[in-house]
């Protein structure tokens, strides 16, 4: 198997194809807004959409420097990729959508870079695959503590 095909296998299992762990859009699908802010009253937690908002923040990040834009020279820092901008229900949708879209995008992305590129820096992609299962896994465990994930799963 080819870096690409490994790497494009590995990237549907982050959003939509189910593998070892559920994948993003099973993790989001029906979190309400209410839902997507909410956190645990004890320990340091982001909520879901703060989780969504990191991910987004470097999922678009990548895409930016792959599609040769500027970099944002903000002084962004980890913590302010957490950051809920708009935290109403239009908000929630236009978070989930853009998350999506972004990684649509950086799938094609992925498509398109010639296969050396690829071989020579498989990480920038295998780091975001590994980071979204991560996150996943957060959002996962904050549901299961909201009592909004199933108990068991069918994922056939």
């Amino acid at each position: 198997m080819s870096i690409r095909n490994l790497l494009l296998q590995n990237w549907d299992y982050c959003m939509g194809k189910e593998d070892w762990y559920p994948p993003l859009q099973d993790a989001l699908k029906d979190v309400t807004p209410e839902q997507a802010v909410w956190k645990p009253e004890e320990g340091a937690a982001n909520s879901i959409w703060e989780n969504v908002q990191h991910l987004l923040y470097y999922k678009e990040r990548l895409l930016g420097r792959l599609q040769g834009l500027p970099a944002d020279s903000n002084g962004v820092s980890n913590d302010d990729t957490f950051r809920i901008s708009d935290d109403s229900g239009e908000g929630w949708e236009q978070a989930k959508s853009r998350l999506i879209q972004a990684h649509v995008s950086l799938r094609s992305e992925l498509e398109r870079l010639p296969e050396e590129e690829l071989e020579s820096n498989p990480q920038r992609f295998m780091s975001l695959i590994t980071h979204d299962a991560y996150h996943t896994g957060q959002i996962i465990f904050l549901r299961k503590l909201q009592g909004c994930w199933p108990a068991t799963r069918s994922f056939d």
